[in-house]
């Protein structure tokens, strides 16, 4: 695919700029440089989150990014067919492991309309008979739009509101992707996705790569994401809905649990694995590793998902990070992200601050 060399200004309004900023961590929220903190110049996860609520707004008790969600609970039953890649005991042939999920929107408005933009994530926390932990987080896009810590920051500053109109500067957009050309397959992916109108149709993608750790210690470089089979998508989304996703999650599991086929997708020699912008070849080998089960939904706000920091780097033996700067990055921030918002609850006496006041 050929990189234009001046990237067109978004053939959408500006005003969703401002939240796929936010989103693109969805997994990834915040990004910051781990060992910066003795640098003030440098990139500290502090000051990412302060960008995220600059353009976002702050919202006491709720999370930084992807503030407005729904608690999910289900397992993952294995196939099998992942064990010979990867010794983690949630890939065992027969095994069942039980999962708290989290499907959200992105940015840091808990109130934000279903319809606003088209990008939805879906977190993944799974607890082995061990304890052991795997936690990922996904979303509905193939692509990620920077490859650093760094950009990420430029870019929610590029998108920040002005201050004399509340809007993002389109000059200061412009500006951005001018100066990063990787943008360029996640514009293309977003310039005409609709938002969906339902959270159960929807692909999801860990878009950083990871490393499958065999019994025998071999090391495989994969990239997962799973696959909806939960029939057609629901009525078109209107731009200002606010609680249809939510609706339209319940009235399915109403009439029973929801499945997505979860692949994990082998690197060849020479794929990129330490860039979320690159999408590997569609011809790569693919594992059937399983099917991720949701059988019932809860309020995020008295649900387990409440107080799960959704964190890359939680990973059972048999699945290690690979050297992506956006994952260690990822970690940092959400713990700042996770600090503050139990912090607000604390103050607000145990409750988050939204319940408290009620």
């Amino acid at each position: 695919m050929n990189e234009p060399s001046a990237p067109p200004r978004p053939p959408f309004p500006l005003a969703r700029w401002a939240l796929i900023a936010l989103a693109v961590g969805g997994l990834a929220g915040a990004f910051a440089y781990v060992a910066g903190y003795l640098d003030p110049q440098r990139l500290t996860p502090a000051r990412v989150v302060d960008q995220l609520q600059t353009n976002g707004g702050l919202h006491p008790g709720y999370r930084r990014n992807h503030a407005k969600g729904v608690c999910v609970i289900g397992r993952f039953d294995s196939s099998g067919a992942a064990a010979a890649y990867s010794r983690a005991a949630v890939f065992a042939a027969g095994a069942s492991t039980p999962l708290v999920g989290r499907f959200a929107l992105p940015g840091g408005n808990p109130y934000a309309p279903d319809g606003g933009v088209p990008i939805r994530s879906f977190a993944l926390r799974l607890t082995q008979p061990d304890g052991q932990q795997w936690r990922t987080g996904m979303n509905n896009m193939p692509v990620f739009p920077v490859a650093t810590p760094q950009a990420f920051f430029e870019q929610l500053r590029a998108t920040a509101p002005d201050p004399a109109t509340g809007k993002p500067d389109p000059a200061k957009q412009k500006a951005f992707f001018e100066a990063h050309p990787e943008t360029a397959a996640f514009r293309a992916w977003i310039k005409d996705r609709k938002p969906s109108a339902s959270y159960a149709t929807d692909s999801y993608y860990g878009l950083n790569a990871f490393y499958f750790v065999a019994a025998d210690g071999a090391r495989h470089a994969v990239r997962w994401r799973v696959d909806p089979d939960n029939g057609a998508a629901a009525a078109p989304l209107g731009a200002q809905d606010t609680d249809a996703l939510a609706a339209e999650l319940e009235r399915r599991l109403a009439q029973g649990p929801l499945r997505w086929k979860l692949w994990a997708t082998l690197a060849a020699t020479g794929d990129p694995v330490d860039d979320a912008t690159q999408v590997w070849p569609a011809q790569r080998e693919q594992i059937d590793a399983g099917t991720v089960i949701v059988e019932r939904a809860q309020d995020q706000a008295s649900g387990e998902c409440r107080d799960i920091n959704y964190d890359p780097m939680v990973l059972p033996d048999g699945i290690l990070a690979s050297a992506d700067p956006l994952l260690p990055a990822r970690s940092a921030a959400y713990a700042e992200s996770y600090r503050r918002r139990t912090a607000e609850e604390a103050r607000a006496g145990g409750r988050p601050p939204q319940e408290a006041a009620r």
